[in-house]
């Protein structure tokens, strides 16, 4: 099971921009799809954008063409990155290691989840 730690989180104002980090061990990342993941308060989790183990990478409707999905499978790392930041992108921002293929829809998460980075976008 792969250990996960988000990090780059924090307040920022609306039209503002952060770059969310998770850093994994082992090296069943570089065969793992990666997908990210937010919670806001008394919401479900919705999966946001998901990168198959080769770079292919799908976004949700709410976030395409704002946020970016990338990796890199020698630091075993993956980025989110975010810009033109709305409030309703105000959430915990998870990380997960699990399986899909280069369609959003097709993400299946495993159990191995971070502990999660707080996003507020308020100003």
């Amino acid at each position: 099971q792969v250990q996960l730690v988000e990090s780059g989180g924090g307040l920022v104002q609306p039209g503002g921009s952060l770059r969310l980090s998770c850093a994994a061990s082992g090296s069943i990342f570089s065969i793992s799809a990666m997908g990210w993941y937010r919670q806001a308060p008394g919401k479900e989790r919705e999966l946001v954008a998901a990168i198959t183990p080769g770079g292919s990478a799908d976004y949700a409707d709410s976030v395409k063409g704002r946020f970016t999905i990338s990796r890199d499978n020698v630091k075993y790392t993956a980025t989110l990155q975010m810009n033109n930041l709305k409030p309703e992108d105000t959430a915990v921002y998870y990380c997960n290691a699990g399986h899909g293929t280069r369609y959003l829809m097709d993400y299946r998460p495993s159990s191995s989840w971070g502990l999660g980075t707080q996003v507020t976008v308020s100003s």
